[in-house]
């Protein structure tokens, strides 16, 4: 498992591949929800292979925008796009990891793991009707607690967000009020609060300022010792954000019904007693005729060696490997793109 420090310094750059200045690199861009295993995928790949991998982790909206330009060979989002917008864009998509978003906090005397919110709550933190964190309702959830009447710091993505998106959906199932005024989306009308770029400028964020909260993919929250909270879920049951509650509430999901829908798949809210709320899956965005058949073709290689040989390492980040029945319908899809060889 990669240590604080060298995730940080991999964070700081963009380049996920000394060899990124090569010819023989695969160019994307996008979500930063999946940056930490794809950092771990590239340098194992380029071992084995001879190609490194240069991501530019931007977000969501910037993964999208990108491949729509043709500047890169796949472009990257946590977002699912609609099939109708993946058949006007001429692209496909498909799923590569599985895991799940996590709020972060920064309260004195508040270990990680201690504080308990439901949905409505966490929405209400958001939309800022609750102001301190000794709020009643927050009291509420953490009978025997010591919570501060320490005024709550709201921190958000400033970034067009597949995480944001994830994230406002939750609320926006969990909270009439918040679905009403706010909604979901990857850019949002934000109530209040502080904007920062990416999953890693919110982990910052949140560490710098005594009493904030935050929403990261929970990579980021684990490798920087951020306190996350557990969440009660859609089955009233209180629950940890682990691999096993990622997993349990993707268990449920028909992998080859997904495939004719391209893919789109939502894992937020999922009924169970182990299910984590904000569970989610990201997706990779290439081009049905590509403009370099063969940067596609080398991207398509690499997903394939990660989904055969790159599980341990996505487990050892707290990302569960998507299951057999969603690789093969995965990789019977690639054969839609031109001069895959597939």
């Amino acid at each position: 498992m990669i240590g604080r420090k060298s995730l940080v310094s991999a964070l700081a750059g963009l380049a996920l591949s000394a060899s990124c200045a090569l010819a023989d690199s695969i160019s994307g861009a996008g979500a930063t929800f999946p940056y930490p295993v794809y950092a771990k995928w590239a340098g194992a790949y380029q071992k084995v292979s001879g190609i490194g991998l240069n991501y530019q982790s931007i977000g969501s909206g910037g993964g999208i925008t990108q491949i729509k330009q043709n500047t890169v060979a796949f472009g990257a989002t946590d977002m699912p796009l609609k099939p109708a917008d993946l058949a006007a864009l001429g692209l496909i998509q498909f799923p590569t990891i599985i895991g799940g978003i996590v709020p972060i906090v920064n309260i004195p005397g508040i270990a990680p793991g201690q504080l308990v919110l439901d949905g409505p709550t966490l929405a209400n933190i958001y939309l800022g009707t609750i102001k301190k964190w000794n709020d009643p309702q927050i009291a509420k959830l953490n009978p025997g607690a010591k919570l501060p009447g320490l005024a709550i710091a709201i921190i958000h993505r400033s970034d067009g967000s597949g995480t944001t998106f994830i994230f406002s959906t939750y609320l926006s199932r969990a909270s009439r009020d918040w679905a009403g005024s706010v909604g979901a989306n990857s850019a949002l009308d934000w109530p209040l609060g502080i904007g920062a770029k990416g999953n890693e400028g919110v982990a910052a964020n949140v560490s710098r300022f005594s009493g904030a909260i935050g929403y990261v993919e929970y990579a980021y929250a684990k490798q920087s010792h951020l306190k996350f909270i557990r969440m009660i879920n859609k089955s009233g049951k209180t629950v940890t954000p682990t691999a096993d509650a990622f997993q349990a509430a993707a268990a449920n999901m028909d992998w080859a019904a997904a495939s004719r829908q391209s893919f789109y798949v939502l894992l937020v809210d999922q009924p169970g007693a182990a299910s984590w709320p904000i569970t989610a899956t990201t997706y990779i965005l290439i081009r049905k005729q590509p403009v370099d058949p063969k940067a596609t073709a080398e991207v398509l290689k690499f997903f394939r060696w990660a989904y055969a040989d790159g599980g341990a390492m996505a487990t050892s980040l707290d990302y569960v490997p998507l299951p057999d029945a969603a690789v093969k319908a995965i990789e019977e899809s690639w054969k839609q793109v031109h001069g895959s060889g597939l």
